[in-house]
């Protein structure tokens, strides 16, 4: 279906957040997601990637998605204007397990643009507040210009019902927060570890660390849950660019668990 550009937001230096719409308004009333699913987005001219929504699932007039340029086709959509025009096929994959949450805490871990995947889940919850227990959002980022959606960081830490901490890899003047990796904020929290649901999503660096650190609070494995980041070109688990051994991340995925990923991908620490 063809999308149009509404809206450009710069993120960051080499990240920004396109608006879109659908033009055929009818399909756009029937078009349903989830948070932590993808689409893939056809640049024309330049090919197609996938992407994850990025905004509120319960928007139904438009949809964000947050795009890095590092490629073909992400410098391609990066050169967009608004008024411009895209195709989208989706959504594919799987989603965070917000039901499976209710009434537990939650603790969201997330660095860079990591945020993105991360960023509907968070709205979700916030739209369903009381359906959840306590609220957790740690969030790194390389300096204070790399923060993304810093507009909704400084909103949400401004919030009764959920605790915002950051940090950055190096500070600039301005900056008066934590710095230094992202772990380095869990001295800073408390924590049910035994009533806890952790979401995280970011550099695989930062997810094994994070993951190591979690095991060590307690967390079952089974509540560590992540975002595999891996090319699906098809979306529908034919072409096998996704697939670790037999599982096929654009279908089955892209969100497990630590315990599936230990058990899928043989996974260590």
């Amino acid at each position: 279906m063809i999308a149009i550009v509404q809206e450009i937001i710069d993120e960051t230096p080499d990240t920004k957040t396109f608006r879109l719409a659908f033009e055929d308004k009818e399909y756009a009333k029937s078009f349903e997601w989830e948070p932590g699913q993808f689409v893939e987005v056809t640049v024309f001219g330049a090919g197609e990637a996938p992407i994850g929504f990025a905004s509120d699932p319960n928007e139904r007039s438009f949809f964000e998605l947050t795009v890095v340029e590092r490629g073909k086709v992400t410098r391609a959509m990066h050169a967009l204007k608004k008024g411009e025009k895209v195709g989208i096929r989706g959504p594919f994959g799987n989603c965070w397990p917000l039901e499976d949450m209710k009434g537990k805490d939650v603790l969201i871990v997330s660095g860079g643009c990591g945020l993105a995947p991360l960023r509907p889940a968070i709205l979700q919850i916030l739209a369903n507040r009381k359906e959840y227990g306590n609220f957790l959002l740690l969030y790194g980022a390389r300096t204070p210009a790399d923060r993304n959606y810093k507009y909704d960081l400084d909103a949400w830490a401004k919030r009764d019902d959920m605790q915002v901490l950051e940090t950055v890899d190096v500070g600039d003047e301005n900056w008066k927060g934590n710095v230094g990796v992202v772990t380095t904020l869990f001295d800073k929290m408390k924590v049910d570890g035994e009533n806890t649901v952790a979401l995280t999503c970011g550099p695989p660096i930062m997810i094994k660390f994070v993951t190591l650190e979690l095991l060590k609070m307690g967390f079952s494995e089974d509540r560590i849950v992540t975002s595999q980041e891996r090319y699906m070109k098809c979306g529908v688990g034919k072409c096998g660019h996704c697939c670790i051994n037999h599982v096929y991340l654009c279908t089955e995925g892209p969100v497990f668990t630590y315990a599936q990923m230990k058990e899928l991908f043989e996974l260590k620490l």
